[in-house]
């Protein structure tokens, strides 16, 4: 059963979400304040985090962007009123996933079945996980998710890495925003292309000096690396 931190200081939330998560055999704990979730995951043992935006203590983005300097943890968040902003700011900062409030639990639910699937299939073991990738410059290991620049460790988001990967199966191939989409997300997500170009922008930056991907204009994007001589 994989278990799930709810980090929203709405006492009310938790409970019933609690129960709900139940049916598709997610266990969720709620922690109300930024601190006690903190520990919490500092304690281990959590395989994905949701955060409010709206948050004492600090917000959400804050919040996410303390959580990514300490794993690569998925984290879905809970923005209000959809606001198209607090999407971006989300993304920018490495959240794999965004929901508006108020939100369907079983919304809430498909969407961290897509980034928990995502973790699965490239997860260490999988039949699906491909063997090292090598480039000038890049060394990508699908069984361990971990990249080296230029023989040093990169640290990436979980989306982050996944989007490097589909790129570097096929380097040359031109996938649009949504082929991107489709792929990391899953089919049933809604289409926010802006989304791609947010994490393609955090990728080539943490990738540097390395100029990795190329954009098509109107077309989409392909790692534009050589293969590393046998």
């Amino acid at each position: 059963m994989h278990r799930i931190l709810l980090i929203d200081d709405d006492a009310q939330l938790g409970p019933p979400l609690a129960i709900y998560f139940q049916r598709f055999e997610l266990e969720l704990t709620h922690a109300l304040r930024p601190s006690e979730g903190l520990a919490q995951l500092a304690a281990g043992g959590f395989d994905a985090a949701i955060l409010d935006v709206m948050l004492p203590e600090m917000d959400g983005f804050e919040l996410c962007r303390t959580i990514r300097k300490q794993g690569d943890l998925p984290i879905v968040m809970l923005t209000a009123r959809g606001d198209v902003m607090d999407r971006v700011v989300g993304l920018e900062l490495g959240a794999d996933d965004y929901l508006p409030k108020p939100f369907e639990p079983r919304e809430l639910v498909a969407r961290l079945q897509t980034v928990l699937r995502r973790r699965r299939s490239d997860g260490p073991g999988n039949g699906q996980a491909h063997g090292p990738l090598e480039f000038e410059g890049l060394h990508i290991d699908a069984a361990r998710r971990s990249v080296l620049r230029q023989g040093e460790p990169v640290e990436l988001t979980g989306t982050e890495f996944d989007l490097l990967h589909l790129l570097a199966r096929e380097p040359g191939r031109v996938f649009s925003r949504d082929d991107i989409l489709n792929q990391l997300r899953g089919h049933e997500a809604e289409l926010y292309t802006r989304a791609v170009d947010i994490v393609v922008s955090r990728l080539r930056k943490k990738l540097e000096p390395l100029d990795c991907i190329k954009t098509l204009r109107n077309a989409g994007y392909s790692l534009a690396l050589r293969k590393a001589p046998p």
